[in-house]
């Protein structure tokens, strides 16, 4: 195990940039002495590759994360909404898988739970064209509910993603968001009923070759964890990790969504990471217009996506970054970014990290669409409400007084817009503040509250008292 005093943070490494830290030591960005990790980067044909330690597996940097699969209304099945919006379009899912296999992405994340529950299936049947030794399926046991609490019914999930993906076994297998409702709630999901235990003991058997678990949450759920790696023997973790995430836990104790913390965390053990939400469910994909200037001066040719693709990809203890890609434009974009990786600089990532604090200035709120919330007791459609007053502040479309030349135009396209994109059945209006919602966010926000405060900017443009 690694001595924590030889951890280098992304914060440790802009204190001392100016006494001349070295390129070298900054290519490990969020944590120093990482050849424990042997995760060294290699290519084939393009595409950049990392090695999991454990069992040796050669796994593209890029990650496809299944859980925004394009349906036939050309939408996301994550979406939903109508029958049309439901309906997965296996071939298109089908071509994705083929494009990403034939550019050399080789990794492959889903979950019971994703895609209304269909997501595994539709995974399965574009990868079984394929041999088998040919990718990594990655798949969860996401047993979120009571009633899925037992052994039985855990057993059952499981049994039931094999099934599902066309497989004899898993390649890695994750405890699927293990710090949602905290340690009580982990201890019933997975140490009463000793599942646990059984999975270990499947992963002896070769039908899951490597065990992990994913975290949001409960900060203690992850510590516990890794207290006890020594027997567990984690062969990866996944956490979430971004550049805004990153400068935004800088000066709090908030750990939970400390990127440096949880990864110094891994690196000690010699814990690989995979990472999820590297665009924070989109938002850095859709940045304010002034900010996305500054990101094309310095890069005019790359996406605005790709600066968070690097970041998310260029420590050497990450495994693979996961992306959820509906369209094949993303796909190929994201497969030009990692095909090779081109691991920030130094300045690089000061330029990143001013970048992110300009971000943090502007008040949307930290909503990942993940749909953890939902669905809601009372019908409201918490995540497209949130996301429609996160859009409209990126886009300028925020009024603020009615003597602005600009006040008609965005106060009609947040008014239209709102009604478009959220039935009025389905509104902020709705909320009675129940609070269940709560409890379930990964991002720890005050839903109802959030509600409550663009419900009345809605009343407030409706009467145009703004």
């Amino acid at each position: 195990m690694e001595n924590s005093k030889n951890i280098i943070t992304r914060r440790d490494f802009f204190k001392r940039l100016g006494a001349g830290m070295s390129t070298m030591a900054l290519a490990s960005c969020a944590g120093g002495n990482e050849e424990v990790i042997q995760s060294t980067t290699q290519s084939v044909g393009e595409m950049t590759y990392r090695t999991t330690p454990t069992t040796g597996d050669k796994v593209s940097i890029l990650g496809y994360g299944m859980m925004r699969l394009p349906t036939k209304a050309g939408k996301s099945a994550r979406d939903g909404g109508n029958t049309l919006a439901d309906e997965i379009d296996q071939d298109m899912v089908n071509r994705l898988v083929d494009y990403a296999m034939e550019h050399g992405v080789n990794y492959y994340d889903t979950s019971p739970v994703y895609c209304q529950g269909k997501s595994e299936a539709a995974t399965g049947i574009a990868l079984s064209r394929h041999p088998r030794n040919s990718y990594y399926v990655a798949t969860k046991l996401s047993n979120f509910s009571p009633t899925l609490w037992s052994r039985e019914e855990s057993i059952k999930m499981f049994e039931n993603s094999l099934k599902n993906l066309q497989v004899d076994y898993v390649d890695y297998l994750l405890l699927h968001s293990v710090g949602n409702g905290g340690m009580e709630t982990f201890q019933k999901r997975y140490l009463d009923n000793g599942i646990l235990d059984w999975l270990a003991e499947q992963r002896a058997k070769g039908r899951i070759r490597n065990l992990g678990f994913s975290f949001h949450g409960d900060i203690r759920v992850y510590d516990y964890l890794l207290s006890v790696h020594d027997k567990y023997k984690w062969d990866f973790v996944q956490i979430q990790y971004n550049y805004v995430d990153c400068i935004q836990a800088k000066g709090t104790d908030n750990r939970s969504i400390d990127g440096d913390y949880l990864y110094n965390e891994l690196v000690k053990r010699g814990i690989p990471a995979v990472i999820m939400e590297p665009l924070l469910g989109g938002r850095l994909s859709k940045l304010p217009t002034h900010i996305v200037e500054r990101l094309k001066q310095r890069r005019p040719e790359d996406s605005v996506a790709s600066w968070a693709f690097r970041f998310a990809g260029s420590p050497s203890g990450i495994l693979t970054v996961l992306s959820g890609m509906t369209y094949m434009e993303h796909l190929q974009d994201n497969i030009r970014t990692y095909s090779p990786l081109d691991v920030l600089t130094d300045e690089e990532n000061m330029f990143l990290a001013e970048t992110a604090k300009l971000i943090l200035k502007y008040p949307t709120i930290p909503c990942n669409d993940c749909k953890y919330c939902m669905p809601c007791p009372y019908g409201i459609d918490i995540p497209a409400i949130l996301l429609h007053y996160n859009k409209c502040v990126n886009e300028g479309n925020m009024p603020k007084s009615s003597m602005d030349a600009e006040y008609a135009k965005q106060r009609r396209a947040f008014l239209v817009g709102y009604d478009r994109n959220v039935p009025k059945l389905r509104q902020a209006d709705h909320c009675i503040g129940c609070n269940q919602c709560v409890h379930h966010c990964p991002q720890n926000i005050q839903i109802p509250e959030k509600l409550r405060m663009i419900d009345g900017f809605v009343e407030d443009l409706k009467q145009e008292r703004i």
